[in-house]
């Protein structure tokens, strides 16, 4: 036979990770791209701002030149300002500078073949006495130029300069920005790049290389586990909060909302399983007892990526298992006793027969009749007192029981029960523990070995007093008598404890209190030589059927 093969590890290939990356990606490029048309655009209106301040620098500067206002009102204004022109526009680097007449005929021009013809542009504002810009095309093609008057003493116009630069002077000037802007973007993008793919990465190690429909099924079916799995499921992390609760949790631990996020030691829990939760510690089939119910309780620690990550903790519902359990047991000492009364039969059969046979009539008579009356007598006690079909049968189990051990159970005269309302399954709870803690605390003190047994309706409560002849508990035990776990002694090996049915000592006491206060009663305990336990709970009508 072959090894069977290595589990191959399968990626989505339309994985998550690689989608966000495509998408990131995709997204920088287009914020670049709109981010460097922005730029190029502001630099432009940039370029163009510089090319109209500058112009309107440089005719301010002349329009306000008493040299430009002698030589327009001389005799031979081109001789004097053309090479004064021209040597401020080689200097600010200006593509023209034109001195002309209110008549649009011009002084100066780049072109000397231009000088005596007409401007062409606008030169109404300046006529009226403004400075004023636009973009016009003239003889050198398209410019931004400004045009201002030239004005005399009187404050009359008597010649315009117009100074401008041509959108082809301005583009080289954009030229020499571009390569700044295409660095940036490129900058920008490589940086955008290497961060998605960053994120793409380590969000592919998260999601294991799934893609964004297995995860989604992986949601749905986490979600439809979680609300339908009848266990209750917490994940505590390591630090003692509470991470996840599914429905079953929060019904069974009695939690009015979600408790995710919370510490558990804020969940109002009894003090044992707060303890065992925050312990973290890996638990088997723990019983758990709560304010209503009786849950099996499983810890193990959650591991994520080989590191520790808190505990994963399942919840299961044993209160009802518990009750039948208790009626099993009861039924089972019953059966027993059952066993062990016939067999005594049997030999106080073989008796009677051997001394009918030796001739001795009455003396056979007479230990046959003692005995069944003796029998009789403990039957007769309990049918009176008790109307409860199932608590009269357990109480002839647990009779039984006791005098297989030893112990006398005396069944008080003034009990008197009838129908109590009350669930059988938590009467044998109550009774049942209570009889047997105070059968094992008997045969533990001296001779003679007997609990007594008051079983009382009186009005609308139900009074149970079970004291016995043992040691008895002390001041400071009485206070933690009901606490689950507590106990006086060692359990044997394999005994079952009530209803604890093997599965830890200290749970019978816990159960009473909790089936006590579950249907409003209370539950005490008498310190001192012989304990005496008495518990009141309040009587149900019981329903009649029609």
């Amino acid at each position: 036979m072959h090894p069977p093969a290595a589990p191959v590890r399968r990626r989505d290939r339309g994985s998550l990770a690689r989608d966000l990356l495509a998408l990131q990606a995709t997204v920088v490029a287009i914020v670049v791209l709109v981010a460097s048309v922005v730029a190029y655009a502001r630099a432009r209106a940039a370029v163009e701002e510089a090319a109209e301040a500058e112009a309107i620098g440089i005719v301010e500067s002349l329009t306000n030149s008493p040299l430009v206002l002698a030589a327009v009102s001389g005799a031979e204004p081109t001789a004097v300002l053309e090479p004064y022109v021209e040597r401020i526009r080689a200097d600010t680097g200006t593509s023209f500078i034109t001195v002309l007449a209110p008549d649009r005929t011009r002084y100066t021009h780049p072109d000397p073949a231009e000088i005596g013809r007409p401007f062409r542009g606008t030169i109404a504002p300046a006529l009226a006495g403004q400075t004023f810009t636009e973009t016009y095309t003239g003889t050198l093609g398209p410019s931004v130029r400004a045009t201002g008057p030239v004005l005399d003493a009187d404050g009359d116009v008597v010649a315009l300069v117009s100074a401008g630069i041509t959108v082809a002077a301005i583009g080289d000037d954009l030229t020499e920005a571009l390569p700044g802007i295409v660095l940036t973007a490129l900058a920008t993008l490589a940086v955008g790049g290497l961060g998605s793919w960053a994120i793409s990465r380590r969000l592919r190690r998260q999601t294991h290389g799934l893609g964004a429909a297995p995860l989604a099924r992986m949601l749905e079916y986490h979600d439809a586990v979680l609300h339908a799995v009848r266990e209750g499921l917490l994940l505590v992390d390591g630090g003692g909060r509470v991470q996840l609760a599914n429905d079953e949790a929060r019904r069974l631990l009695d939690l009015p909302d979600d408790p995710a996020g919370r510490p558990v030691t804020e969940l109002g829990l009894p003090a044992e399983l707060t303890a065992l939760l925050t312990g973290q510690q890996l638990t088997v089939d723990a019983v758990q007892v709560t304010a209503s119910r009786v849950l099996v309780v499983n810890q193990a620690p959650a591991t994520q990526g080989g590191r520790a990550a808190g505990t994963v903790v399942t919840l299961r519902d044993h209160t009802e298992l518990q009750a039948l359990t208790g009626e099993l047991d009861s039924v089972r000492a019953f059966a027993r006793s059952l066993r062990a009364q016939s067999h005594e039969a049997a030999n106080r059969l073989h008796t009677t027969v051997s001394l009918v046979e030796l001739g001795r009539t009455q003396e056979a008579i007479d230990f046959a009749t003692a005995e069944l009356a003796l029998a009789q007598r403990l039957t007769d006690e309990v049918v009176a007192a008790v109307e409860e079909p199932v608590l009269a049968a357990l109480l002839l189990g647990k009779a039984a029981m006791a005098h297989e051990r030893g112990v006398v159970l005396v069944i008080d005269p003034e009990s008197t029960v009838g129908a109590t309302g009350l669930p059988g399954g938590d009467l044998v709870t109550i009774v049942g523990n209570l009889v047997d803690n105070a059968v094992d605390a008997a045969l533990e003190g001296p001779p003679p070995h007997e609990v007594h047994l008051l079983l009382r309706a009186a009005g609308d409560t139900l009074e149970i007093r079970v004291e016995d002849t043992g040691p008895g508990l002390t001041e400071e035990q009485t206070h933690r008598v009901f606490d689950q776990g507590w106990s006086t002694k060692a359990a044997p090996r394999g005994h079952h404890d009530g209803l604890g049915h093997g599965l830890g000592r200290g749970l019978g006491l816990a159960l009473v209190a909790q089936t006590v206060r579950r249907h409003g009663g209370r539950v005490g305990v008498r310190p001192g030589p012989g304990a005496e336990f008495t518990v009141t709970v309040p009587l149900r009508a019981p329903a009649h059927q029609s």
